[in-house]
């Protein structure tokens, strides 16, 4: 069956359960290692589209940073060489149409948005039909990875390394874990 005409696992809208999703980063840090962090205030919904596709909206308030200390590297990070939550407090996420494979998988294309500057986005990962909680409520779950250059967002802060090479890596690579709640 070709996407446009396979019946999609998920019926109506979903909600992220926020206490069961999470959404990180990660960074490569002094050349030698990888430095991760995530996001705790994390919001969105997930549509079934008339054709079975499904779209995703999130946001992730950037201000909700795992990195809490050292105060000054927090601050660092929240200002204005990074997320510059000041004047740009979320992280918006927004798909276009996409449809779950059969086997599991999903291709995820959209429009990510940070510090008020929108690029596309391919995302692939793995999806959890619906199942029903010991509550009465529908569950589901996608699973995401993609990768973006920072820079691309206006976060251009390095420091160069005395024998050569940046203190930090350019490449982010994003991991999104969804738990969703059937409204």
């Amino acid at each position: 069956m070709s996407p446009s005409t396979t019946l999609s696992p998920f019926t109506g809208t979903y909600s992220i359960d926020p206490v069961h999703s999470s959404v990180g980063f990660a960074v490569r840090h002094m050349g030698v290692s990888t430095f991760r962090g995530s996001f705790a205030q994390l919001d969105g919904s997930l549509a079934v589209m008339d054709d079975g596709a499904l779209k995703l909206t999130g946001t992730a308030e950037a201000r909700s940073i795992s990195i809490v200390s050292p105060i000054e590297f927090h601050n660092h990070v929240l200002g204005e060489d990074f997320f510059d939550v000041e004047r740009h407090p979320a992280i918006v996420f927004e798909s276009d149409p996409a449809h779950p494979s059969d086997d599991g998988t999903i291709t995820v294309e959209g429009r990510l948005t940070i510090r008020n500057v929108t690029h596309p986005l391919l995302a692939t990962g793995t999806w959890s039909a619906p199942v029903e909680d010991p509550y009465g409520n529908q569950r589901a779950a996608i699973e995401l990875t993609a990768t973006v250059d920072r820079r691309d967002y206006g976060m251009t802060w390095n420091a160069s390394l005395p024998k050569g090479g940046d203190a930090l890596g350019t490449d982010v690579t994003l991991t999104v874990h969804l738990e969703l709640v059937g409204d």
